[in-house]
């Protein structure tokens, strides 16, 4: 019999945009004494509520929500300190007797949660400030199709117009001669220190993109150019890499008056569902997650249930990342 630690147990909730990741995890935290560990890309940002669909101040007082307004829109931050900062986290919770609920759709920051990322190389500050001399000159495309040639796998998963992670690709390549797909497929996400429960929602398509063309209609009843506009105000460039993201991009184009009103919402709705079909995709491929609807809560609560029962002989520990 093994005397050595056991592994905590987390639970992962996850799926679409648009598709109730929020609500369902709150429930489900409740049940089983839980917090959640925020796992969004873009609710890391302060001063960016509306458009991020962030939790309201009445469901954050339900459940306590970490990981979440943790930077300001012009600060540098990517998956690897990601997973520093949850993974602490993630351990006080564990230490406090708490069972930490990882709840989002950035699959990425989920992988690097559960199973760690490299660190990146140092990058040439000549070669980024070059790459960003010809974004401005040039455009962001133009630098996305030398992506395409290079890492083509790397360009498959960006967006054109996301100028910040096309120039992060081409200049790990031109620093270190490898490209972060290489990079991804030697590391192997081999660390594993948590024993995971994954759970992913999932619904008819065609349900789910009705659901998200009203939820960008109620964004935008709910002040999205506003909050933009304010943004602006304040300072935040409409390149950034958070100002560049769905919903942000699509409102600071409307106020530089690049796309008419109409338009603005069309593409908007638009991307919103690709970016939802991107995610079915990535998910997908994970064979670990057990599926269901939202509204199926008894059966996902019986699942955590069982996963949380203590095993003969588990000790009880505390952990430290």
């Amino acid at each position: 019999m093994s005397s050595s630690p056991s592994k905590p147990r987390i639970i992962v909730i996850c799926g679409a945009t648009g598709i109730g990741k929020t609500a369902v995890g709150i429930e489900l935290a409740e049940l089983f004494d839980g917090e959640i560990v925020s796992a969004d890309s873009m609710q890391i940002y302060r001063h960016m509520d509306i458009g991020t669909a962030k939790p309201t101040p009445v469901e954050v007082a339900r459940i306590p929500h970490h990981m979440i307004d943790i930077i300001i829109p012009d600060e540098d931050y990517d998956a690897v300190q990601f997973s520093k900062q949850a993974r602490k986290r993630t351990a006080e919770l564990v230490n406090r007797g708490l069972t930490p609920f990882v709840v989002g759709g950035t699959g990425l920051y989920i992988k690097a949660l559960l199973h760690g990322l490299f660190e990146s190389l140092p990058v040439d500050p000549e070669i980024r400030a070059r790459l960003r001399r010809d974004a401005q000159k040039r455009g962001g495309p133009y630098l996305f199709e030398r992506l395409q040639k290079v890492d083509p796998e790397t360009a498959g998963r960006l967006h054109p117009n996301d100028s910040y992670r096309i120039i992060r690709a081409l200049e790990t390549i031109e620093s270190g001669g490898q490209s972060i797909t290489a990079l991804h497929q030697v590391h192997q996400f081999e660390d594993d220190p948590f024993r995971v429960l994954k759970i992913g929602l999932q619904m008819d398509r065609t349900k789910l993109y009705a659901r998200i063309d009203r939820r960008v209609d109620l964004m935008i009843e709910a002040g999205l150019v506003d909050e933009v506009q304010g943004l602006l105000n304040s300072g935040y460039d409409g390149g950034l890499k958070s100002m560049q993201s769905i919903g942000y991009r699509h409102v600071v184009q409307f106020l530089e008056e690049k796309l008419s009103w109409d338009e603005c919402v069309r593409t908007l709705q638009r991307d919103t569902r690709r970016f939802a079909k991107r995610q079915f995709t990535w998910f997908g491929a994970d064979k670990q997650i057990h599926w269901f609807e939202p509204d199926q809560l008894s059966d996902m609560a019986g699942l955590i249930a069982d996963f949380l029962k203590p095993k003969p002989a588990e000790p009880e520990m505390n952990i430290d990342y």
